[in-house]
Formats: C-alpha cells, structure tokens, sequence
C-alpha cells in the first residue's frame, strides 16, 4: 500500500554461513516500491540514512546503503519470499 511504512523477516549472513533472523522496516511510496528504512542486527536497530544505489538482479532487488552506524550494507531482497539478507557490510563510503 503507498504510503505505509511496513516490515519484513529477513536473514543476515555471517562469516560462517549461518543465518540471523532480523527485521527489516521498509517505507512504500506512492509507487509501491518498498525501500528499507531501519533494520535490526545483533547489536541492535540501525537506521538507513541514505540509499546510495539500487539495482535489480534477476530474482531480487538490491540496496546498497549507508547506515547510521558509519557502515555501509548491500541488503538484498527477495519479493516472492518477501526475505532481506544483507550480503556485505563494509566502513564509509569506499565500500
């Protein structure tokens, strides 16, 4: 729905390949396209401060972003399973 603020269960990769459930909070514009807005890892909630590029594969959509933590996340999502995994977190902006 435009407009709506909503979340999604998402699995965050680890060094060793397991997988953390969290919680991703998107925001659906007027296009209904949803852009992740605030996401939870173990350490607690992390909050998007700016989307710095966005791009489509051929099963999932990607977001890399800059967080409010000084990291930046490469956060995939996969709309059918309505699953985020983030699949890179790097420091600054050179990641």
């Amino acid at each position: 729905m435009a407009g709506e603020a909503r979340e999604a269960t998402a699995s965050m990769r680890r060094e060793d390949a397991e997988y953390l459930g969290i919680r991703v909070e998107c925001y659906s514009g007027y296009r209904a396209e949803e852009e992740p807005r605030r996401f939870f890892v173990e350490e607690g909630p992390v909050a998007v401060v700016e989307i710095m590029d966005r791009w489509m594969g051929e099963d999932h959509r990607y977001f890399r972003v800059l967080a409010d933590d000084g990291r930046v996340y490469l956060l995939r999502h996969d709309g059918q399973l309505d699953l985020w995994e983030i699949t890179h977190v790097g420091t600054g902006t050179t990641s």
